[in-house]
């Protein structure tokens, strides 16, 4: 059995659009999720999930090994981040090479980086008059983006399309393709 740890920041959803796809898969299973926020709505996804979810800070993270400690003790296969908003360590991403798997709103390598994340994706999206968007899956190195990327799908934009509008579009990619992508990465 792969076991996938789910690192998330906020609602949710594709932590649940994952948990949901692996339910009743006989080889992967997605055991836990770590949440950097004790407000995030993802916490409650969780709970009505029944999949055991540790909050952590940026001591957790940064400053110590507990959520090496914790991976490791669950027997993590791969760390999957599905919105997670900050910065993987080195100490993670050395223990699992290329099996840190992220998901970005845009086509990387443009409008990637720190503070590029959501809305503030779209909008800028929006502002340059683009005609595509799409999501990009990559494996996670040190640096925000920059992993060696994995799968895109695209998306059309007309100027009638607002960061809302975008959203929506970029959501529907993302609940279509990150689900398989993992799988199919996780079966090579």
């Amino acid at each position: 059995m792969t076991k996938i740890a789910i690192f998330a920041s906020g609602s949710g959803s594709n932590a649940e659009n994952i948990i949901t796809n692996f339910r009743n898969n006989d080889h992967i299973s997605v055991e836990h999720i770590f949440c950097n926020r004790p407000d995030a709505y993802v916490i409650k996804r969780a709970k009505y999930l029944d999949i055991p979810c540790t909050i952590f800070d940026k001591v957790d993270l940064y400053q110590s090994n507990n959520i090496l400690s914790a991976l490791n003790n669950l027997n993590i296969d791969y760390v999957v981040l599905a919105g997670f908003l900050w910065l993987v360590p080195n100490n993670l991403v050395e223990q699992f090479p290329n099996r840190i798997i992220n998901i970005h709103p845009a086509l990387l390598p443009n409008y990637g980086g720190k503070g590029m994340y959501g809305m503030n994706v779209h909008k800028a999206i929006i502002e340059n008059k683009e005609t595509e968007s799409g999501i990009t899956i990559h494996f996670v190195n040190n640096k925000y983006d920059e992993g060696n990327i994995i799968f895109q799908a695209k998306c059309s934009l007309n100027d009638k399309d607002t960061p809302e509008s975008l959203a929506e579009k970029i959501h529907k990619l993302e609940q279509k393709h990150f689900p398989a992508v993992i799988q199919q990465i996780i079966e090579k």
